[in-house]
């Protein structure tokens, strides 16, 4: 056998560090104090989050050591294999090389227990044996439903009220890990008390449910808040992906003329590109790095840099970041996880700054790409990931049309057996694109915090 498939690494080359993009940008903004505009500080992040996890927030630090008890957890699924898609290669009929960095092999099914892990281990090491969070399609939610069950944490989980009824298994999933999993908006909560009082047929936000959580976390001291996607933590807990792929491309004697990410929060995306970015700023390692986002809920192609709450009640610091208004509500699109009105403020500070570059796709289109995949290369992807992939493949096409054998690394950030009802949708002919509301965009950007650069 000459054509190498899969490109695998040890469990002694399991990252030692987490990567911090935020050491070699120019100058990222700070979080804001929602209540004086200054910048945020370590104690004002502590009613929520343990201080070590507060220090990383903040940091600017290239490197954070990753914890051995957390390690070896991610031994379990870490290193998360690489894939030439070689079958993919030949249906397109493209002189691109594609591969794709795979995290469905975890136990959640996705990449969010990279940081799942780590915030249940801070957590439990600072005496916290509650935490709260919000889910969009429930990867997040189940990773840490999963760290939970691992550091004997229970977890309470307001997950958007349309993917609650659209994944029923997932929340089975986090229930079957011991968590409890409530639909957002609810009755268990000011915020979402108030929501439906004005709306009482609201589908949900993720901005929503993390209002929710955040209330919850902020009310119980005993309680703490975790985030799954856009902190600065978050994204360097993630990191792993793309410092693995980093030597997985070196296995290959291959290195990315173009990365691709799906785009929500930021997580997967930060995850996979950080550390290329890293290599290109520090050492001058060409690449150009694609975010791939919905059109129904268009972040980064359409949303204004700005300082914005994280949440729709304004409990959450002030992030600079891109956003469509903490209010927006997107449609009921099946990516639940890509359903968020803002996006991370580094993912953000390295758009405005040239380093990445961002595609809106629709969903009937991310589809079809997630079964022409599947059907070359036997994974059938969540449909988050089908976003890296419909770009993936634009790209690999724009190689045959210009005869450039360029080399493409996507993210596939998780499996999508939950998600086969979304792919009867598609394949009965049922999906119909969403776009995004331009009155609900327009109404929720005018309701933006006055605070310098909103």
């Amino acid at each position: 056998m000459t054509d190498r498939i899969k490109y695998l690494l040890g469990e002694d080359e399991i990252p030692r560090t987490w990567y911090n993009l935020a050491a070699d940008l120019p100058n990222p903004e700070p979080l804001l104090h929602p209540g004086t505009g200054a910048p945020i500080v370590v104690d004002d992040l502590t009613p929520f989050i343990p201080e070590v996890l507060a220090r990383q927030e903040l940091s600017r630090e290239r490197e954070i050591e990753i914890p051995e008890p957390v390690r070896q957890i991610y031994a379990q699924w870490r290193p998360s294999p690489m894939f030439r898609a070689r079958r993919l290669e030949r249906a397109l009929d493209t002189p691109a090389r594609i591969y794709y960095k795979y995290e469905g092999g975890s136990p959640a099914g996705s990449h969010k227990p990279n940081t799942a892990i780590a915030q249940a281990y801070y957590n439990k090491e600072a005496g916290i044996n509650r935490l709260a969070t919000e889910t969009g399609a429930g990867q997040w939610g189940s990773s840490l439903s999963l760290a939970g069950a691992m550091f004997d944490i229970d977890v309470q989980v307001f997950m958007v009220k349309v993917s609650y009824h659209q994944k029923p298994y997932r929340r089975l999933l986090m229930e079957t890990y011991g968590a409890r999993c409530v639909a957002s908006p609810s009755v268990e909560t000011e915020a979402g008390r108030a929501i439906l009082a004005e709306d009482p047929d609201c589908s949900g936000s993720l901005g929503i449910a993390t209002s929710e959580a955040m209330e919850v976390a902020l009310n119980d001291p005993a309680t703490n808040y975790a985030g799954g996607s856009v902190p600065n933590h978050v994204l360097l807990h993630q990191s792993v992906i793309g410092q693995e792929a980093i030597a997985q491309m070196a296995l290959a004697d291959d290195y990315p003329d173009i990365v691709v990410g799906c785009a929500g929060g930021g997580s997967n995306l930060g995850g996979l590109a950080f550390p290329f970015l890293g290599a290109k700023l520090r050492e001058g390692k060409e690449v150009r790095v694609i975010a791939a986002e919905p059109a129904a809920c268009p972040t980064l192609t359409r949303g204004k840099l700005a300082y914005d709450f994280g949440d729709t009640a304004g409990i959450s610091p002030l992030l600079k970041m891109h956003t469509l208004g903490r209010t927006f509500i997107p449609p009921s699109f099946h990516a639940g996880g890509l359903r968020y009105h803002g996006m991370a403020p580094l993912v953000s500070d390295a758009l405005m700054n040239n380093l990445i570059e961002a595609e809106a796709v629709k969903q009937t289109a991310c589809f079809a790409a997630g079964i022409t995949f599947a059907r070359a290369e036997g994974i059938v992807p969540a449909p988050e990931s089908t976003h890296a992939i419909e770009v993936a493949i634009r790209e690999a096409l724009r190689c045959r049309e210009e005869g450039t054998p360029k080399t493409i690394l996507f993210g596939l950030s998780g499996h999508g057996h939950f998600d086969l009802s979304a792919y009867e949708a598609h394949l009965t002919g049922a999906l119909r694109d969403e776009d995004c509301d331009e009155a609900e965009m327009a109404r929720a950007l005018a309701d933006l915090p006055g605070f310098p650069g909103a």
